[in-house]
């Protein structure tokens, strides 16, 4: 009898195996989507539901068991926060409003909690998310690891942003660094967070990026993502399976800050397959790309930056390949094993 390990939650080719093992072949497609909308038909950042008026509702739901819950940069309430309106953000969506389920074991601090619940307040109401209901609920002393929060997050999208819709040609963009909350967390949950660290969780929401974005280049924007659990790599795989297409991406271009590489050098880690939670990537079409790139970059993303382009397959492969450095190329296979556990 198999067994659910660490590596089943980390977002890599494991997760993915489990899902359509457990859930996607067992369900009878009309139970997948509502008509004319997106759902599990096609596994993305969140679903749409169609309101009858060229608009979509948006929904996306997510667990955060981040550990530890404070970290360089932030705290397991912002990160949920943040995530849950990036999600929402990712399908074309304009986050509306948010719900949270919080569990917390018997003993937490009732001032973590306030400090916790204040970032993620915060990030709501500077995004003009409301926070319309939620639960909480407390487990026996030992039966919790601290506390688990789930966000619903609900938007309304004109556009809908769809990965497998990405088309030879495309462009493909990220906006900033990357890496930037998996080293952080990584360096945490080992233990080599010095206070003069330069190691921070990325963590924030998108909304001053991707709504001016989707308002001036919706019909542009083939794909968006942001790359948390699996990194780079799992983004770009999933583009490339979902739209049956090969990606090639350049080392060089990929924005990566000095002291994460360093970081990921001597530790043996890929900076493709870390989390980032405050990075978009974008499949764009290529007679705007630089335009966009541009646009990122007078909203403040000045890291933004064209890594790749789009191809045609070759064979039955949907493949991902990397440029390197020195001017060879490698195959970017989609993550496996436990990564980073618990990194969001």
């Amino acid at each position: 009898m198999g067994k659910i390990t660490l590596a089943h939650g980390s977002g890599g080719k494991e997760m993915n195996e489990i899902l359509e093992k457990m859930i996607f072949k067992r369900l009878p497609d009309w139970m997948k989507l509502v008509d004319g909308g997106l759902g599990i038909d096609f596994p993305d950042d969140a679903a749409a539901i169609p309101l009858g008026d060229g608009r979509y509702f948006v929904v996306t739901i997510d667990s955060y068991t981040v550990d530890p819950i404070f970290f360089p940069g932030g705290n397991i309430g912002k990160l949920a926060a943040s995530g849950t309106i990036n999600d929402v953000l990712m399908l074309g969506g304009n986050p509306v409003a948010a719900l949270d389920s919080i569990v917390v074991e018997e003993g937490f601090e009732e001032d973590l909690l306030k400090e916790i619940l204040d970032s993620m307040f915060e990030v709501f109401k500077s995004n003009g998310v409301k926070l319309i209901g939620g639960d909480f609920k407390v487990m026996p002393r030992g039966q919790l690891d601290k506390i688990v929060i789930t966000t619903v997050g609900l938007g309304i999208a004109e556009h809908l942003i769809v990965d497998k819709n990405l088309k030879p040609g495309d462009k493909v963009i990220v906006s900033g660094k990357i890496a930037e909350h998996g080293a952080a967390i990584y360096a945490a949950q080992k233990g080599f967070m010095p206070e003069e660290s330069e190691l921070r969780s990325d963590v924030k929401p998108l909304k001053d990026l991707i709504i001016p974005l989707v308002e001036k280049y919706g019909k542009y924007i083939s794909a968006a993502s942001d790359p948390t659990r699996g990194g780079l790599a799992m983004v770009l795989n999933s583009w490339a399976s979902a739209s049956g297409t090969m990606i090639v991406i350049d080392e060089e271009k990929v924005p990566l800050r000095d002291a994460v590489k360093n970081y990921c050098e001597l530790l043996g880690l890929d900076p493709f397959v870390l989390a980032s939670e405050g990075v978009a990537v974008l499949g764009v079409k290529e007679k705007v790309a630089k335009e966009v790139v541009e646009e990122m970059n007078s909203l403040g993303y000045t890291d933004a930056e064209i890594v790749g382009e789009v191809k045609e397959k070759e064979g039955d492969a949907s493949l991902v390949i990397v440029k390197t450095r020195i001017g060879g190329y490698r195959i970017l296979e989609p993550p496996l094993g436990e990564i980073v556990p618990r990194i969001c």
